[in-house]
């Protein structure tokens, strides 16, 4: 394909003419983090900088009462090591603050020279695919000085423009920032509203009857899962959904379950312990992972690590959705002693939870907290969205393809 004349082909890609390609050496100074551990004390002055405070954007943190290897303000700190396709490896975090953090090993500064400017070298390098290449998937990644040493960095000629490009990507930082701190507290929002309004403690306007303690086999019919012989191919791949802890965890929190990774045929239902579920119940793990849930809006087989709940006629599945969700601990408390956490049919029977008598307070409750959710769908589309736009804005910036200055 044929360049653009205000464009030149290097080893890093096209980027204009008047960027340069330079090794890492030419544009900042390298430092390898010491050892800290045997320092590492609650009371220490210095954040020790290991790979799992990069690999969290500093959120968890260790303190060292001493530093061998001080990072400086605009430094840009990089994880060295890590297992194979591990996500930390080669991610970088800016110093904004000197005089605070300690380096620690398997992880190093890299101080920019006169005229690089720290924020855009920050974007270029932060997990630069050149790094990444030395990950082959099945040993641990070690980035060691030769490496850096022949890392090439495409970067404009003008500081100016290298400061444009670095301040358009940390406004979307910001608001990608600004977006997560709304979003956590709205999740904690929802939390405190469901442990209020699924107790009784608060009650929505215009209810008052008494609440009740019920059992769960009082609220839904409680039915089990199954596995079909796998040996038996005609058991499989048909048109019955059969679900696995797999399905619910591959809804990242969502409410409704409307497909699963595999089926099962008629006759291999009717040669196993799986049930068909109707529509509208709610699904739950019961083995291992204990009390994760999902409304089912298809029929529905599972497999033996499920009790699934099919609702009366006086309960709102909705609202026992919720509902279930709150007493996960209690369930896993349940379990207790067990080597294995699983939870029984019979335990479940007897476990008993506040229920309103009014199924029209069921379902105001149910209605304000899927409201709830729907806002936070909502916030977490937005910030997706804002994402994606921001590694577009990369792509383009970085390269050079759209240009601020």
């Amino acid at each position: 394909m044929k360049l653009k004349s205000r464009y030149k082909q290097t080893e890093v890609g096209a980027i204009p003419n008047d960027w340069d390609v330079k090794l890492l050496p030419d544009v900042c100074r390298f430092r390898s983090g010491k050892a800290h551990e045997q320092y590492i004390s609650e009371s220490g002055e210095y954040v020790c900088v290991n790979s799992k405070f990069i690999s969290t954007d500093g959120q968890v943190r260790k303190y060292s009462s001493v530093n061998f290897c001080p990072a400086y303000q605009d430094d840009i700190l990089m994880v060295m090591s890590d297992l194979p396709n591990g996500r930390a490896l080669a991610k970088a975090y800016l110093v904004k603050e000197g005089q605070k953090y300690a380096v620690n090993q398997r992880v190093c500064a890299l101080t920019p020279l006169r005229g690089n400017i720290a924020g855009y070298l920050y974007y270029t390098l932060n997990r630069n695919p050149y790094f990444l290449k030395f990950d082959d998937g099945v040993s641990q990644t070690h980035l060691l000085n030769p490496v850096f040493k022949k890392c090439p960095v495409a970067i404009p000629q003008s500081p100016d423009e290298q400061s444009a490009i670095a301040g358009a990507l940390s406004d979307m930082d910001a608001l990608l920032s600004s977006l997560d701190a709304l979003i956590a507290k709205k999740r904690d929002l929802k939390h405190a509203s469901m442990q209020q309004l699924l107790t009784g403690e608060t009650r929505l306007p215009g209810f008052s009857s008494e609440w009740e303690m019920k059992r769960l086999d009082q609220l839904a019919s409680i039915r089990s899962g199954g596995t079909p012989s796998t040996s038996i191919g005609r058991f499989w791949d048909g048109d019955i959904p059969w679900c696995t802890p797999t399905d619910i965890t591959q809804l990242n929190g969502g409410k409704y379950l409307s497909k699963t990774s595999r089926t099962i045929t008629r006759e291999g239902l009717l040669n196993s312990s799986a049930e068909l579920i109707p529509t509208n119940s709610v699904v739950m793990t019961s083995r291992a992972t204990i009390g994760e849930c999902a409304i089912n809006s298809i029929p529905i087989s599972t497999n033996q690590g499920f009790k699934n709940f099919v609702p009366y006629a006086s309960t709102n599945v909705e609202f026992l959705y919720y509902l279930l969700q709150t007493q996960k601990q209690g369930f896993i408390r349940l379990c207790a002693g067990s080597t294995f956490l699983e939870i029984s049919k019979t335990q479940l029977a007897a476990h008993e939870v506040p229920l309103p008598s009014s199924k029209k307070e069921q379902a105001a409750i149910a209605k304000a907290l899927s409201d709830m959710d729907a806002e936070l769908a909502t916030l977490e589309a937005r910030r997706d969205k804002t994402h994606a736009l921001k590694q577009g804005m990369m792509q383009e910036l970085l390269t050079g393809k759209t240009r601020l200055v």
